[in-house]
C-alpha cells in the first residue's frame, strides 16, 4: 500500500477529530486571519489574527454551549451567515458538538429559508445579524423544531428567551466547560464516519432544494485526499472569500485543518480587489466568473488607455495564450514547459508591459489558484496561465463533497478538470454520463429515497449528470450538463456551456449569456452585459449619463455586441453559430432567481423569464 493509501485509509472518523490533533500539534501557530472595519467607518480594515488554540478556545466554547442548549449528536443547527471567521468557528463548534450543521445561503428569502428550516428539522439557528433573525421571525409560526437563534452580530437584535448573541453562547459555553472539563473529548471521541456532519439544500432549477446529507467521513477523506495532491503545504496563505454555504467553499476548510497553513476569511465580493495586496496569498479558489470579470476588467482598462494601449493588450493576451498552449503541450510531451526562443522573447516582453502588473493586483505571490463550480473558458484560462496566474480547474459536485477531480500542479492541463482526488474512482457511461464512486460520496438526499436512489446505485456509483471524456492518461474533461445538451430540430447535438465560455473569451463586455436551441432549426442568445464595463465604453460612443437599460438598447450597443457575436460565429460549426440575440434590460442576478449563489446559470428560470424574447427571436421562421 502506498503513503498515500496509507494516509486516506487510515483517516480518523471526523474532521473535529483532524482539528482536536491540529490544535494539539500547532497551538501558537496562525490559524485565521480575519478583517475588522475600523470604528469611524473610514480607512482600511485592521486584519486580526486567531492562533489554533485561540481558535480551539472558542470553537470549544460554542460547541459546549450547544450542548447546554441540549443539542444531542445528529441534531441539525443551522447556519445563516455570509463568509466570515464566525462561520468557521460556529462549523466547527457544531461538529464537536457532535451536531450536524444545515447551511443556509445569506441571500435565501424567507420562505425558502423557512422550509430549509422545517424540513432539516434545525433546533438551533445562528444567524449572522438582524436581516437573517427577521427570516425566522416572520416565519416562527412554521418552525416548531425552532428552539433558539443565536446571532453573531447583535447590531439592532433585542435578546430574549429566544434570541442569544454569539458572545453570550460562548460564555455560557465556557462556563459548562469549567463543570465538565472533558465534555469536548468525549462527544468528538464518540463522533462515528457514518454520523451526519453537514446537511447542504442544492439550489434547484425547479421546485423545492433538497438536503445532500453528507457525513463526518466524507469531510475527513476530503482533508486527507486534498493534502495527498500535494497542491497545499503549511506554509500556504489561503484567501477564503466563497460562500461557506456552498460545498465548494466549505471543502476548503477541511483541507486546511489537516495541512495547517493559514487562512485569511472575508466574504465581501466587493472587497476582492482591495484585500489581495494585503492578504497576499500563495492560493485561492474562485468560480470562474471572478476570473471573466478580472479578464474583462483588464481589457476595458486597457481600451480606456487609448488604441496603441489596447492594442498592446491584445498583442499580450494572444501570447499569453500562445505560451500556456506550448508550455503545456511541451510538458506533456517531454516533462518540461520549455517554448521556443522567439515565443519566450515576446513572452518576456509582454511580461513586463502587462503580465507583471496583472501578478502584483493578485497580491504577487500567488502560486495557483483552483476554479470550480462552473465550466472556465479555455480561452480566459490560457490568458491567465500565460500571464503567471496558474489556474487550476477542479470538478465535484454538492453530492460528492465538492472536490472529486482537480489539476496536478506543474502538470495542468487548461480546459480539463485533471484527474480524480485519491481514492475516487470514474468511469463514462454508455451516453457519455460520468459516474462517480468513493468516500467523498453522499449518503443520500434527506428524506427522499426515491430522489436518491434516481442517481445513486447500489453499489456505489453515482450518476453526476454532466458528460464527459477521458484521456488516455487519465484527465477529465467536462463537455456538457446531460440534461442541458440542445439537440436542434435539424437532428445536430449543441453544448450550450462551451459555446457560452467561448463568448465570453472574445466579449470584454458580456456579464451572461444563455444559448438556447433545443428543437429550433438554429441557435439563438440571451446576452447580459457587465454594467461597469459597458459603463466605460457607454462613456466613449455619445451614451454617457443613459441608465443601463437605456445603453443596452441603443443602436450602437447592439451594433458592437453584433460585431462580436459575429467573430464569435467564425470559429464554430455551422450549426452551432448565433442567428439572432437580443440584450437584457438588466444583468442576471441571484435574487431573481436566475443564477445560484455560486453564480451557475439557472436555465430554465431565464428562459421562462424572457420567454417573450426567445419566441420573439423565432417568429416568422419555419421550424423544421
Amino acid at each position: 500500500m502506498s503513503d498515500t493509501q496509507t494516509l486516506i485509509e487510515n483517516r480518523p472518523p471526523s474532521v473535529a477529530a483532524l482539528f482536536l490533533e491540529r490544535v494539539a500539534a500547532t497551538p501558537d501557530a496562525e490559524a485565521y486571519r480575519y478583517p475588522v472595519p475600523p470604528s469611524a467607518g473610514q480607512g482600511p480594515d485592521d486584519w486580526q489574527s486567531l492562533s489554533w488554540a485561540q481558535a480551539a478556545e472558542r470553537v470549544y466554547a460554542i460547541a459546549a454551549g450547544l450542548i447546554d442548549l441540549g443539542v444531542e449528536p445528529e441534531q441539525r443547527v443551522a447556519l445563516a451567515s455570509s463568509t466570515r471567521v464566525e462561520w468557521i468557528l460556529a462549523d466547527l463548534g457544531i461538529m464537536c458538538a457532535g451536531g450536524a450543521t444545515t447551511t443556509v445561503y445569506p441571500q435565501t428569502n424567507a420562505d425558502e429559508s423557512a422550509f430549509i428550516l422545517s424540513d432539516s428539522q434545525s433546533r438551533v439557528l445562528i444567524a449572522e445579524d438582524a436581516a437573517q433573525l427577521a427570516k425566522a421571525v416572520e416565519k416562527c409560526a412554521e418552525l416548531p423544531d425552532l428552539t433558539k437563534v443565536v446571532v453573531i452580530d447583535p447590531a439592532g437584535v433585542e435578546t430574549d428567551d429566544w434570541v442569544i448573541t454569539l458572545a453570550e453562547l460562548e460564555r455560557r459555553g465556557a462556563a459548562y466547560l469549567e463543570q465538565h472539563p472533558q465534555l469536548i473529548k468525549e462527544r468528538v471521541g464518540a463522533i462515528t464516519k457514518d454520523q451526519l456532519a453537514t446537511l447542504i439544500y442544492t439550489s434547484g432549477t425547479t421546485g423545492r432544494p433538497k438536503g445532500v446529507r453528507l457525513p463526518h467521513d466524507n469531510w475527513a477523506y476530503m482533508a486527507k485526499a486534498i493534502a495527498a495532491t500535494g497542491l497545499i503545504s503549511g506554509e500556504d496563505v489561503q484567501y477564503l472569500w466563497l460562500p461557506l454555504a456552498h460545498v465548494f467553499g466549505k471543502v476548503l476548510t477541511s483541507g486546511q485543518i489537516e495541512v495547517g497553513h493559514v487562512t485569511a476569511v472575508d466574504g465581501r465580493v466587493d472587497k476582492i480587489i482591495e484585500n489581495l495586496p494585503v492578504v497576499q496569498p500563495t492560493y485561492m479558489a474562485a468560480v470562474p466568473r471572478i476570473f471573466e470579470k478580472v479578464y474583462n476588467g483588464v481589457a476595458a482598462k486597457a481600451r480606456e488607455g487609448g488604441a496603441a494601449k489596447y492594442r498592446i493588450f491584445q498583442w499580450a493576451a494572444e501570447v499569453a495564450r500562445e505560451y500556456a498552449k506550448a508550455s503545456q503541450d511541451n510538458f506533456r510531451r517531454t516533462g518540461t514547459a520549455s517554448v521556443p526562443f522567439g515565443l519566450a522573447a515576446k513572452h518576456k516582453v509582454a511580461d513586463t508591459l502587462v503580465y507583471g502588473k496583472l501578478r502584483e493586483a493578485f497580491g504577487g505571490r500567488l502560486r495557483a489558484c483552483v476554479s470550480g463550480a462552473s465550466a472556465l473558458s479555455p480561452e480566459i484560462g490560457y490568458f491567465f496561465a500565460g500571464a503567471g496566474i496558474h489556474i487550476l480547474e477542479g470538478y465535484g459536485l454538492t453530492e460528492t463533497s465538492a472536490a472529486s477531480f482537480v489539476n496536478p500542479g506543474e502538470a495542468y492541463r487548461t480546459g480539463t478538470v485533471g484527474k480524480p482526488l485519491p481514492g475516487t474512482e470514474v468511469r463514462i457511461a454508455d451516453d457519455g454520463e460520468i459516474l462517480l464512486r468513493g468516500p467523498g460520496v453522499m449518503e443520500g438526499y434527506h428524506k427522499l429515497p426515491e430522489k436518491t436512489a434516481e442517481v445513486l446505485e447500489s453499489d456505489g456509483w453515482f450518476h453526476t449528470g454532466d458528460i464527459g471524456e477521458l484521456s488516455p492518461d487519465g484527465y477529465l474533461r467536462i463537455t456538457d450538463r446531460k440534461k442541458d445538451l440542445i439537440k436542434t430540430s435539424g437532428g445536430k447535438y449543441v453544448a450550450p456551456a462551451e459555446v457560452e465560455g467561448q463568448f465570453k473569451a472574445v466579449c470584454p463586455y458580456v456579464s451572461n449569456i444563455l444559448v438556447h436551441g433545443a428543437d429550433r432549426n438554429y441557435c439563438t442568445a440571451l446576452i447580459a452585459l457587465d454594467e461597469i464595463a459597458i459603463r466605460e465604453w457607454a462613456k466613449e460612443n455619445g451614451l454617457e449619463g443613459k441608465s443601463y437599460a437605456e445603453i443596452v438598447a441603443a443602436p450602437q450597443t447592439v451594433e458592437m455586441v453584433d460585431g462580436y457575436v459575429r467573430q464569435l460565429n467564425a470559429g464554430l460549426q455551422r450549426w452551432q453559430t448565433i442567428k439572432k440575440f437580443r440584450l437584457l434590460p438588466r444583468d442576471l442576478d441571484v435574487e431573481h432567481g436566475e443564477i445560484t449563489p455560486s453564480l451557475k446559470l439557472k436555465r430554465p428560470v431565464v428562459e421562462r423569464e424572457y420567454k417573450h424574447l426567445i419566441e420573439e427571436m423565432y417568429a416568422g421562421t419555419k421550424e423544421a
